[in-house]
């Protein structure tokens, strides 16, 4: 976003034998620290940050195995990925190689080792799909153990990483599809299978088709851009941090309440963390939240934020931060915005949305210094 101030010192290891050892270094040294990946998901208040910042720049990937998830399946391989990867760099490589499997999440910024962090997600696919384990040094243990996807707890933009594990993610392994093999007879190497209903329209398919990776690749940066969500030095509203809140995630009680023009979609069956379901719902009915299974339904926030009162483009007066004019949910930096000022819409956003519909809204980047 192009706000925040320094920080006290950085150290910026370039390979992952020097990753490990300056962050055991700096976590021996009792400092105040902060991972940095691409910094595309991270806000930093502007006094900084006092702390020591470890910027991991390890680049490199390579092919480990054949995939665990069915090993008599030739196509299948497993690619190991150094955490500073540039990610859409690596979709970019994979989709080249004909590989599947992360087609979908074309033009997210960012590197490699914070994508299990909050289990990202676009146009049907989440990491979740195809990550197999990351290489993760223990903040707590002081050691480097391999964890496979399932102990990370990967849910909507969220995971163990996201909810108090502490530590580095070294490098992350994905499970891909080698379609090349298929690709003599099919015509040329295909996605999988296109699962978001926006981007079946814009490929001009039926959702379920499967089409050229390329091809899919083209549409989803497209869809992207026209959002605002693929970077450009001419357009200030791709100066964000993407989608600003998450779409929350409530129990269909609760969404019954709300106006029938919202859109929704039914999750099933699924506990329910506290913050997101009003305390008054459970008022004598006994069971705590969270404590039972509870029919869930996740919200459109861009719709609950435009429907509040908070049109596109929008800012206070005298603010260098707004509303992106392209979409509701990123807020952008027009020139010269602190991260004060950043923080301010996004606080007056989730109290416009609370006051409407008593949604609370819930940021989706790493937030430091900073109160939003």
């Amino acid at each position: 976003m192009g706000v925040g101030g320094p920080a006290a010192r950085m150290v910026s290891p370039a390979t992952e034998q020097d990753l490990v050892d300056q962050t055991l270094e700096v976590w021996a040294s009792g400092d105040e620290w902060l991972l940095l990946g691409g910094g595309s998901n991270t806000i930093v208040a502007d006094a900084g940050f006092d702390g020591t910042v470890i910027r991991v720049l390890t680049r490199g990937m390579s092919i480990v195995s054949p995939s665990s998830s069915d090993p008599s399946d030739s196509s299948s391989l497993v690619l190991r990925v150094q955490a500073g990867e540039p990610w859409d760099e690596l979709v970019a490589y994979t989709v080249a190689k004909g590989w599947s499997g992360i087609e979908a999440l074309s033009g997210i910024p960012g590197s490699t080792g914070a994508t299990p962090v909050q289990n990202i997600g676009a146009y049907g696919q989440e990491l979740g799909n195809s990550l197999a384990a990351i290489d993760f040094l223990d903040h707590e243990r002081g050691e480097r153990r391999r964890m496979a996807a399932g102990e990370l707890e990967l849910g909507y933009r969220t995971s163990a990483l996201k909810q108090g594990l502490r530590g580095l993610v070294i490098a992350v392994e994905l499970n891909l599809h080698d379609t090349r093999a298929e690709a003599s007879v099919l015509g040329g190497a295909l996605s999988r299978p296109v699962a978001y209903p926006q981007l079946a329209t814009a490929l001009g398919v039926q959702l379920g088709d499967r089409v050229p990776l390329a091809q899919l690749r083209g549409a989803v940066l497209a869809l992207r851009a026209a959002k605002g969500m693929v970077l450009d030095p001419d357009d200030t509203d791709t100066r964000s941090a993407g989608s600003f809140f998450t779409n929350p995630i409530v129990s269909l009680a609760f969404s019954r309440t709300l106006p029938d023009a919202v859109p929704r979609w039914p999750l099933g069956d699924q506990e329910l963390p506290d913050r997101v379901i009003p305390l008054d719902e459970y008022a004598g009915v006994g069971p705590i939240p969270g404590t039972r299974p509870v029919p869930l339904v996740k919200l459109s926030a861009a719709w609950l934020i435009e429907h509040s009162g908070i049109p596109r483009g929008f800012r206070l007066p005298g603010s260098r931060a707004a509303i992106s004019s392209k979409h509701t949910l990123a807020l952008t930096n027009t020139g010269g915005a602190t991260a004060d000022e950043v923080a301010q819409l996004a606080r007056l956003v989730e109290a416009r949305v609370q006051s409407e519909f008593g949604v609370i809204l819930q940021p989706e980047p790493v937030l430091v210094g900073l109160d939003a």
